[in-house]
């Protein structure tokens, strides 16, 4: 028997809610997880992770907030209507309705295409104004299960089967008997492909059957990709692409005439992107599909286009998007060999990896470190288990600047762009330029890629254009340029700012050198300075030298200091903040003590001119400790849970305590300075 996807203790009717949109989140997690659906915690976290991607907060008195998750255990539908509406950030108010959309990550096809179904019904006021009027809660499930599961309403009939026609991959919204205008092809697509993107398609079809205009939608997303025919392509003059994060397939569209925005946009101005559309066919100056360089900012193209700032933002995140799962490997396969093999597994890891097996078990290694020769603390089993895990974590780290490099390219050009990023980042790394190189040669490699992608070769070379020609002269500009050009000054300048820091590793200078090092840390928290104080410390351990290892346990320690710092706060003043932070404080504890500084992003992001110099305060503090301390830490990650290689010990956990709750504190009381000024206001 199928399970509805909604059932009336899925609906909550007349709810006042004391908070923002976190705290209705908050509830909506908890009434789903109440039926035994989902695990809430989990939920929880993915409906504010793809609310912290873009705002879900829609025209109309809606907020869909929606996730695709593992903590999901049967894809639901759930309904809270509030007395008091909410702000979820729509141009037009407040949202009084809130209908989440909780999807398992072995959702099947057939439950993202139901999913898809309510997507469109959201925007159709008379669905609205049914859900508004409903006095009881099965009368409100009723409804929706009307439009995505309709065999299980009382009196549902199957409809009788219509007559048959040929079939099509994308049926057009409007099929009038005499098109009056050109033919509009459209592309939806929103990050996690639930919910806006089919409320986009649905908003621009129904548009497109007012006007009768011939409109055939592509949605790209979860509940699967019909694409275009031929025909459909070769008949069209306009193509609306209406994403906020890459679309699939680009080439197909070459030389149609192109409207570009994101992906709500036709929520409220459909009607004015399908005029843009049509007069833009007819428009030879229009901006085109990788038609003309120059009309990807040229001023006469119809209507708003997506704007060269945004566009290089939006590839930056895609570049940080794929790099994060290299990260997230790399950090946690090398930090479990440091657990099993010891702190200098890594001096020996892929040798040990490479060279004997659980058959044949290493004894302990030697290696050397600042001309002396030394042993590995672990032989055996664990020596080769812990090498093991080092040598695969290694392995991933060593592509995040390659990785990050690659995809930002990608975010702008494509395939073709990913090639050359790949390479300009594995040059960036190979000069010495680190991150800052990877994200010059990312841009460069991705506009390079694109200019090219745009110009007019002969029909016997377009074919070799994406897959031979784009690559190579992409590749040669740009490793070139960074190999001949940049790649040098960007290393001299790495190399002025490490040589300036380690110049203050001794004497007097120590204390203000870990100063220093506590503010970087702290300063964007997993961003380029962060990392450049990182590696500056992780580069210096080969050396073996108490200066080397001071340094490392200041940026360690530092680095601990602002998620343990909101963790804190969120305990001491937990009215100040939202259920969301409270939870994010609750696991900051941990990831606080395990030198994860992302853990305290979110509540950076949120409130940063309180957040920012509070922690940078704590972290600065933190690193002076240490120095004054000479407190040396032999491992480069791992925060207390390597506590066997850090001496002595209760230098450190004294100085880490200290810049938290120095942190801690600063953050606090200006925190509940601006809520007593808000409060003031009110009155």
């Amino acid at each position: 028997m199928t399970t509805p996807l909604i059932t009336p203790d899925l609906v909550r009717l007349g709810v006042e809610v004391d908070g923002d949109k976190h705290a209705v989140i908050a509830a909506m997690a908890t009434l789903i997880a109440g039926t035994g659906r989902a695990e809430r915690d989990g939920l929880l976290d993915g409906f504010e992770k793809r609310e912290a991607q873009f705002p879900t907060g829609m025209p109309g008195g809606i907020a869909i907030p929606h996730c695709r998750t593992a903590a999901v255990s049967e894809s639901s539908l759930a309904l809270i209507r509030l007395d008091t509406p909410v702000d979820f950030g729509a141009k037009d108010g407040p949202a009084d309705l809130i209908i989440a959309i909780a999807a398992g990550d072995g959702a099947g096809d057939e439950h993202m295409k139901l999913l898809a179904k309510l997507s469109r019904s959201l925007i159709k006021k008379e669905f609205l104004a049914g859900l508004r009027a409903a006095e009881t809660q099965e009368e409100a499930a009723q409804q929706i299960l009307a439009v995505v599961q309709p065999e299980l309403v009382e009196g549902y009939a199957e409809p009788a089967a219509p007559a048959a026609a040929p079939a099509q991959a994308a049926a057009p919204a409007a099929a009038p008997s005499a098109p009056a205008g050109p033919v509009i092809l459209a592309i939806t697509s929103c990050p996690t492909g639930i919910a806006h993107t089919y409320m986009a398609a649905e908003a621009l079809e129904a548009a497109a059957k007012e006007k009768g205009i011939e409109l055939y939608v592509e949605t790209q997303g979860s509940g699967g990709i019909e694409p275009f025919t031929a025909e459909q392509i070769a008949k069209a003059s306009t193509i609306i692409i209406a994403a906020d994060v890459g679309v699939s397939g680009r080439e197909r569209f070459n030389g149609l005439a192109l409207i570009e925005s994101g992906v709500k946009r036709p929520m409220a101005e459909a009607g004015k992107m399908l005029d843009e559309a049509v007069a833009a066919a007819n428009n030879p100056n229009a901006r085109r599909m990788q038609a003309d360089a120059k009309a990807s900012s040229d001023s006469s193209a119809d209507g708003p286009q997506v704007g060269w700032g945004k566009r290089i933002q939006q590839a930056l995140m895609t570049g940080v998007s794929y790099m994060i799962p290299f990260v997230a490997a790399g950090g946690l396969l090398t930090a479990l060999g440091f657990l099993f093999g010891g702190y200098d597994v890594a001096f020996v890891s892929n040798d040990v990896a490479l060279n004997y097996s659980f058959w044949n078990l290493p004894e302990a290694q030697t290696y050397m470190q600042n001309g002396v020769e030394l042993l590995t603390a672990q032989s055996g089993f664990r020596l080769y288990l812990g090498a093991v895990l080092a040598s695969l974590g290694g392995f991933g780290m060593s592509f995040l600047v390659a990785a990050l490099s690659g995809y930002i390219a990608f975010g702008l050009a494509g395939r073709p762009g990913i090639a050359p990023g790949f390479i300009g980042g594995a040059v960036s790394v190979a000069v010495g330029a680190g991150f800052i190189g990877g994200l010059i040669t990312g841009i460069f490699a991705g506009l390079v890629a694109m200019w090219l992608a745009n110009m007019k070769p002969p029909r016997w070379l377009a074919g070799l254009m994406p897959v031979v020609i784009i690559p190579l002269v992409t590749t040669l500009l740009v490793g070139g340029v960074m190999l001949v050009l940049l790649g040098r000054p960007l290393a001299s300048l790495m190399t002025a700012l490490t040589d300036g820091l380690t110049s203050m590793s001794g004497g007097s200078s120590a204390i203000l050198l870990g100063l220093i090092l506590g503010l970087m840390m702290c300063f964007d928290m997993g961003g380029p300075v962060n990392k450049a104080a990182y590696l500056f410390a992780t580069a210096g351990l080969a050396a073996g030298t108490q200066a080397s290892f001071e340094i490392m346990a200041a940026v360690m320690a530092a680095g601990m200091v602002p998620p343990l710092a909101m963790a804190l706060s969120t305990t001491l003043r937990p009215k100040l903040y939202t259920a969301a932070e409270r939870e994010n404080g609750t696991t900051a504890w941990l990831l606080g003590a395990a030198f994860i500084s992302e853990g305290a992003i979110p509540f950076a992001a949120a409130d940063p001119a309180r957040v920012i110099p509070s922690i940078m305060a704590g972290g600065g503090v933190t690193g002076a400790l240490i120095m004054a301390l000479n407190v040396g830490s032999k491992a480069p990650h791992g925060g207390i849970f390597v506590f066997f290689a850090i001496e002595p010990i209760w230098g450190f956990l004294i100085a880490v305590v200290a810049g938290a709750i120095v942190a801690g504190i600063l953050v606090t009381m200006l925190k509940q300075m601006g809520a007593n000024k808000k409060a003031a206001a009110a009155a």
